[in-house]
C-alpha cells in the first residue's frame, strides 16, 4: 500500500517512487515523501542471501550518509535492512541517477548519539520517533562510498 490513499500495489507505488527519484536528484518532487532526501538502499538478505531494496530517508556529513532505523516509529522492531546490513555491511545506494557500492556501519555509543543528534537536525521529524520506542535504541547507520578502483 502507498499510504497516499492511492490504489498503487506496494511495488508498484516504489517503481513509481524510484523513478521520481532518479529524475529529482533523490527527493521526491510528489506525494507524502515530497521533498524529502531518499536514497534506495540495495542489501543482502540476512537469512535468504537475495538481493533487497528500500527506499530510506538519509541525512549527510561530508562524504558519508546516515539514515536511522526508525521503522517508522515501531516500538519494538528494526527495520528489516538493518538485519540485513549487520549480516553483511557491503551495500549499493542509488541517490538520484547516481549509484554507489558503499559499506554501512552501525554507530554505537556517543557516535550513534552525535550521528543521531545531527540526523534529527537535518530532518526534524524524526525528533519524535524515540518516545514512540520501547525497549530499543533506534539504530543509525553511516553509509561510506567506495573509492572507486583505479584501473
Amino acid at each position: 500500500m502507498a499510504g497516499d490513499g492511492s490504489s498503487l500495489d506496494a511495488s508498484s507505488w516504489e517503481e513509481a517512487l524510484i523513478a521520481d527519484l532518479r529524475a529529482n536528484g533523490g527527493r521526491a518532487s510528489q506525494g507524502p515523501l515530497k521533498g524529502d532526501p531518499l536514497m534506495v538502499l540495495y542489501t543482502t538478505g540476512a537469512k535468504s542471501g537475495a538481493r533487497r531494496r528500500s527506499i530510506v530517508t538519509y541525512s549527510q556529513e561530508g562524504g558519508a550518509y546516515y539514515i536511522a532505523g526508525s521503522y517508522g516509529g515501531n516500538p519494538t522492531q528494526h527495520p528489516n535492512w538493518y538485519h540485513n546490513i549487520v549480516a553483511n555491511p557491503n551495500v549499493t545506494i542509488e541517490i538520484g541517477a547516481d549509484t554507489f557500492d558503499a559499506e554501512a556501519t552501525d554507530l554505537k555509543g556517543e557516535e550513534r548519539d552525535r550521528a543521531w543528534d545531527r540526523h534529527v537536525e537535518q530532518l526534524p521529524r524524526f525528533g519524535d520517533y524515540p518516545a514512540k520506542v520501547t525497549g530499543r535504541t533506534i539504530p543509525v547507520i553511516r553509509i561510506t562510498p567506495k573509492a572507486a578502483s583505479a584501473e
